[in-house]
């Protein structure tokens, strides 16, 4: 698998859209087996993409990420982890622990007062594909009022 990681400065970019350095991890077996660094300098959206898609890359972390890039970008059948925050090191442990997203991993002001995260804002849908952003990995429970039906 392949993993693409917006990084600026050993930690990860705090917005794909004007990131300039990825950093390309092949991962097997949750394993990192390889891993470079790779100029991303992409202006246009689109570019951008398919330059993720040609580099045959599963999945995208990322701090913030417009909405339309977004969009293309899942197009390409890329799943995209948005609004990470953090040493690069720690969120490739989380993410090959199956951890992420985290609450320690999040963006400020991602996280609210509760547990929630803002990746339920960042869903957004395309008529070729569903955009793949993973959630925090727990369904939730649908919830039953006092008459017994679902809220």
């Amino acid at each position: 698998m392949n993993l693409a990681l917006a990084e600026w400065k050993g930690r990860v970019s705090p917005v794909f859209d004007v990131s300039r350095h990825i950093l390309v991890v092949n991962i097997k077996d949750g394993v990192i087996v390889d891993r470079r660094e790779e100029l991303f300098d992409e202006e246009e959206p689109i570019r951008k993409a398919k330059k993720l898609a040609l580099m045959e890359i599963d999945h995208l972390i990322c701090g913030a990420i417009s909405r339309p890039l977004a969009g293309i970008i899942s197009a390409y059948g890329i799943t995209i982890i948005p609004f990470v925050a953090g040493d690069v090191e720690e969120v490739l442990k989380a993410f090959i622990s199956g951890l992420l997203p985290a609450p320690s991993l999040s963006m400020p002001g991602c996280c609210g007062k509760k547990t929630r995260f803002c990746l339920e804002k960042a869903l957004i849908s395309t008529k070729s594909q569903p955009v793949n952003i993973i959630k925090d990995g727990r369904r939730k429970k649908k919830r039953k009022n006092s008459r017994n039906t679902e809220i």
